[in-house]
């Protein structure tokens, strides 16, 4: 018996529907993750539908926190996306144009599905106002949440073949997430959320209710110091060793060169942590994206 999709109309149905859910998860990530946006346009045409899927599917999972009241609702979307990716990919396919872009990227390239769930798992943190423990903690939730992103879009780029590098995925999306934390530490601080280490915050004699309540000090900008320092080690492991990632999957990292400018605007002595939203102009986000992209084929 013939599959329905080798059914001529259903066939041409379902070909529409994935060419609309993957120009939804482009319209998305452009909005919401512009830099990633930005690095998937120096990507090869071929790789860039996967690569806005991928990166789509992380924000949906990135904004729940800032849709919903209360924890309860949130977990609650987690369980939807776990089961999506586990068990019910069909119909969840019907019900999100997200979904079913996702889920045709991890069967086009036979990408792992538990990455995304531990990425799920990671972002029960920022449901709850609970302190950051250590070091440790954060550089596995940017693990979890940022380089398992790096190194599925390497193996999209690579078209499913393993490209090695998988260490310095994790130097990138540490850099990456650590940068991304302290741009929205104001946010955080807002909604009584911290992701500085509390172990770092006794240590330099700060307290939460400092934090949320706004006091700025030198401790605080001590802290904020050392985390900026601590984001700035990875990059700077990841520069010392650019030449050995494969040419095919530099798009990955692109992202990345942006940490410098980002950590330098905080550097600034106008700079307010409570109130300074960390940004950069898009000519010059396009600027600096598009030098390392050309400076990437000297490598190849």
């Amino acid at each position: 018996m013939n599959s329905p999709l080798a059914m001529p109309g259903l066939a041409d149905r379902a070909g529409r529907d994935l060419d609309a859910a993957f120009a939804i998860c482009m319209a998305q990530v452009r909005a919401l993750d512009p830099d990633r946006y930005l690095a998937c346009l120096f990507a090869p045409r071929e790789a860039q539908p996967g690569l806005f899927a991928l990166y789509a599917f992380s924000s949906e999972i990135a904004r729940i926190r800032d849709i919903v009241s209360e924890p309860m609702p949130g977990e609650l979307r987690h369980q939807w996306w776990r089961e999506a990716l586990s068990c019910r990919g069909e119909e969840a396919g019907r019900q999100n144009p997200v979904a079913l872009a996702i889920l045709e990227t991890l069967r086009r390239y036979a990408l792992p599905p538990e990455p995304l769930l531990a990425l799920i798992e990671a972002r029960s943190f920022d449901l709850y106002d609970d302190p950051m423990p250590t070091w440790q903690d954060l550089e596995g939730y940017c693990g979890e949440t940022s380089s398992a992103l790096v190194r599925l879009a390497s193996l999209i780029l690579a078209g499913g073949e393993e490209p090695g590098s998988a260490d310095l995925c994790g130097y990138a999306g540490v850099c990456y997430a650590m940068t991304g934390l302290l741009r929205a530490f104001p946010i955080h601080a807002r909604r009584r959320q911290c992701f500085l280490p509390h172990e770092m915050l006794i240590s330099c004699g700060i307290s939460l209710d400092d934090i949320t309540e706004g006091k700025d000090s030198d401790n605080l900008r001590a802290a904020l110091h050392e985390a900026r320092q601590r984001a700035r080690g990875h990059f700077e492991t990841l520069c010392s060793r650019i030449g050995e990632i494969d040419a095919r999957i530099r798009p990955a990292f692109l992202a990345c060169c942006l940490v410098p400018a980002y950590l330098g605007k905080m550097e600034r002595a106008d700079y307010r942590p409570f109130e300074t939203l960390v940004d950069l102009n898009p000519l010059r986000k396009w600027w600096i994206i598009g030098r390392s992209a050309w400076k990437a084929k000297r490598y190849r």
